[in-house]
């Protein structure tokens, strides 16, 4: 089981033994939940030490990973082969590194190009608003 599921099972335990001691006190049931919320979290501090301290290190571990793996991706967006090789997790072997793709140089083309690729003879929807007051 892993150290975070015990440690957080742990505190809701220790939460339901103080507020099922707190049952025979003549008390609102918010208050009893609230009493019971403060005295576990005492009572966690001191007697779940060992499994608190278990899950901050599997979190660490685990932010670790984290941070070596973001730093492998930077790497290897920055062009460091060696880097996006050694973190492939596919079975197939990396492919070879060819040209990177350009972006075309000029400008943007038009709706009304767009419009011609894509077969329609549609005008942009603001291309005559000034001639309509013409006639």
């Amino acid at each position: 089981m892993s150290p975070a599921v015990k440690y957080t099972l742990g505190r809701v335990g220790l939460f339901v033994v103080v507020f099922v001691l707190l049952t025979p006190v003549p008390v609102a049931f918010l208050v009893k939940a609230m009493i019971a919320v403060v005295a576990s979290a005492g009572f966690s501090y001191f007697l779940l030490a060992k499994w608190r301290n278990e899950m901050a290190e599997q979190l660490g571990s685990v932010a670790e990973r984290r941070q070596a793996e973001k730093a492998r991706l930077r790497a290897a967006l920055a062009g460091d082969e060696a880097a996006a090789a050694a973190g492939d997790r596919a079975s197939s072997p990396a492919p070879q590194a060819g040209p990177a793709p350009t972006a075309a140089a000029g400008p943007a083309p038009s709706t009304t190009e767009i419009a011609d690729v894509a077969g329609t003879d549609r005008a942009p929807a603001n291309a005559d608003k000034g001639d309509s007051k013409a006639s």
